[in-house]
């Protein structure tokens, strides 16, 4: 089953296994300009998706067809079109599925720890397409891809985590990989009701990387060379909005702040966090970093189904 029999959590991947994955994605990238290829070829994938996904789901999918793999079920919004619906647990879901033979499932659920519910008893490997407010380690795999392909490394960067930092699973799984380098700095900036949580501040103080908290992006938007920027998850409850103390958005006036070579980035969707007027800057690189989501897919799906 290649380097790992699940993928459920960013700090899975070491350093040195990050280091040798990246010349595998830049390949890919490379196939997909001549038609892809067939290195999985009789493989089959399902993608059950309990909650709403546009990026990562068609990545994963498009990752698996131009890799000449097989997409043998898909389903969105599971909780509302599958058995789900009925009672069916998810542990009873992944038995029934894993019944049909596939060789590796792509799981998103909406409650933190569900891909690790699933890997208990799969018989084939799982791969965490996120889940609730834990982890989203595949988006931090391209968003590490991203940086270093955007700035030429990682080691040094300074870089601001912006927005709704409590409940934003991609910077969780993001802040796990970066405390994998060496002399990160990062900046937390959020309202202070979405401040990241304690566990967090424990690993990076764990892994040594100096970080600072804010409720301004403009107080260090000078100072980085990524912004990292993400929407309220509103899906996931209420948030008071405090306009007088934070100033958590990407417009103009922090561009003009900004070093000429950083980068802006975002996991998408994004809402009134980054306003449309940025994105023919040529430090924009969202729409970059989610094209690299298809690459970064169909190289993980080849070292899990190859070796």
């Amino acid at each position: 089953m290649g380097d790992f029999t699940h993928v459920l959590e960013a700090q899975q991947f070491p350093r040195e296994w990050l280091e040798g994955f990246f010349p595998l994605v830049r390949s890919m990238k490379a196939d997909v300009r001549c038609g892809g290829h067939t290195d999985l070829a009789g493989k089959r994938m399902m993608t059950v998706f309990y909650e709403p996904s546009t990026r990562t789901r068609a990545s994963f999918e498009s990752a698996m067809w131009l890799s000449g793999g097989i997409v043998s079920f898909a389903t969105e919004n599971a909780r509302e079109f599958s058995s789900a619906v009925k009672g069916e647990t998810l542990e009873d879901t992944i038995r029934i599925l894993n019944g049909y033979h596939p060789h590796v499932i792509v799981l998103r659920y909406h409650e933190e720890g569900g891909a690790q519910r699933a890997a208990q008893i799969s018989r084939v490997p799982i791969v965490n397409a996120g889940d609730g407010t834990g982890q989203h380690p595949t988006q931090a795999l391209l968003d590490i891809f991203t940086i270093q392909e955007e700035l030429g490394g990682i080691d040094g960067i300074s870089i601001a985590l912006v927005g709704d930092l409590n409940r934003g699973r991609t910077v969780r799984s993001l802040a796990y990989l970066l405390g994998k380098f060496e002399g990160i700095h990062i900046h937390l900036v959020s309202p202070p009701s979405l401040k990241i949580r304690q566990d967090m501040k424990d690993y990076l103080d764990r892994h040594h990387v100096p970080y600072e908290e804010h409720t301004d992006l403009r107080e260090v938007a000078d100072k980085v060379d990524v912004v990292y920027q993400t929407r309220t998850q509103w899906e996931r409850g209420p948030q008071e909005r405090d306009e007088t103390s934070s100033f958590c958005r990407v417009n103009q006036e922090v561009l003009e702040l900004m070093r000429p070579r950083a980068i802006i980035m975002h996991p998408l969707p994004r809402n009134e966090e980054i306003d449309p007027c940025i994105d023919s800057d040529p430090r924009a690189a969202y729409f970059r970093q989610a094209e690299n989501g298809l690459y970064v897919r169909m190289a993980l799906l080849k070292r899990i189904l190859t070796g």
